[in-house]
């Protein structure tokens, strides 16, 4: 199967080393290097089979290659997976010891790739992998790095919803519109926040419904069970969980105008931006709203940006988003096509 996967693939590299003290499949995914070396995070989740770790690999390396091109970063396409049978607990020997040899993994690919945060891996853990590699970002403040970068992907992706609003509804005040975010962790509870902050009528759903609901009491917001996510009335869906939300199957169910979240891979198939596009409903390209946290870890780490510059590149997100808009409706395309039209084109200038 890995054979099989890998071949269909159009990336350059993929690294699999079997962890035999943990259990653990490490893969990592080097998609494109020709803007620079490969960057992207590392997710640490039990999988229910090692092809089913590597298909994420694959999928979300090229994502970060899209990423990279259209936010104008001098940086490749790479995504990480250490599929374990059971994540270990923050903290623990057996956590700590994975993420050295994980470390070790990364240092002998020799700068090609350069890991940084994701699902179940936050900077605590890259301080850890930091002691075994230079070739990792997000590391904690006080061990060099510049932090976690959640905060700066949901502020993007808040700029995002404001310019998507203001191209669906010629009006870009986000006060009473009533916003649905899927997924209350790291990136969409800080963006939660800066919703309610701007006068949105929340709802928010999680998996752990628990969770939501504590999120929802501390925002002054509603929650809803997971199961309802897709047919509930919103004017904007905002995914931040996992992929592959946007289907055949689930697009005929939305009720919103505008889709714009944090979650990589949204659309299940590159037919779905039709689908979206064929309902009336307006498509952030995942790869452009969310990537902030790229923003951030190049910004800080790889070009000396200050606290300025930061918020300025980040705003811009949103003037990004408005372009695409409005040339996709020039050229009677969907967003999606544009936004890939304009990565690219950068890859092919670069190549």
């Amino acid at each position: 199967m890995f054979e099989r996967l890998i071949r269909g693939w159009s990336g350059e590299q993929v690294v699999v080393r079997f962890d035999e003290v943990s259990s653990a499949w490490m893969l990592i995914g080097v998609h494109s290097t020709v803007l620079g070396p490969a960057m992207g995070g590392t997710r640490l989740k039990a999988y229910r089979s090692p092809d089913e770790a590597l298909t994420d690999v694959l999928r979300l390396s090229q994502a970060m290659t899209m990423k990279q091109a259209a936010a104008g970063l001098d940086l490749g396409g790479g995504k990480a997976v250490l599929a374990v049978p059971e994540v270990p607990a923050p903290g623990s020997q057996a956590r700590r010891e994975l993420l050295l040899r994980y470390g070790d993994l990364v240092a002998s690919m020799g700068g090609t790739y350069l890991t940084a945060a994701d699902m179940n891996i936050g900077e605590a853990d890259l301080d850890i992998v930091g002691e075994r590699t230079m070739h990792v970002l997000g590391r904690s403040v006080a061990c060099g790095g510049s932090g976690s970068s959640a905060g700066a992907t949901a502020l993007g992706v808040f700029h995002g919803i404001r310019a998507s609003i203001r191209h669906a509804f010629s009006d870009g005040d986000l006060a009473d519109r009533r916003v649905l975010v899927q997924g209350v962790g790291a990136v969409g509870a800080r963006l939660a926040t800066l919703l309610r902050d701007a006068g949105a009528r929340l709802v928010l759903a999680d998996l752990d419904d628990e969770r939501a609901a504590q999120v929802a009491r501390g925002l002054g917001a509603t929650s809803i069970a997971a199961h309802h996510v897709l047919d509930a009335e919103c004017d904007v869906f905002s995914p931040c969980a996992t992929g592959g939300v946007l289907s055949a199957e689930s697009i005929p169910l939305l009720r919103c105008r505008v889709v714009a979240g944090a979650a990589n891979n949204q659309l299940a198939t590159r037919w779905d931006a039709e689908r979206l596009r064929d309902r009336g409903i307006l498509f952030a390209p995942d790869f452009v709203i969310n990537a902030g946290g790229v923003i951030h870890l190049a910004g800080y780490e790889r070009l000396g940006w200050d606290d300025a510059q930061m918020t300025a590149r980040l705003a811009g997100i949103g003037q990004a988003l408005a372009e695409i808009f409005e040339r996709a409706d020039r050229q009677g395309v969907t967003p999606a096509a544009e936004a890939d039209r304009l990565a690219q084109d950068r890859l092919a200038a670069a190549s």
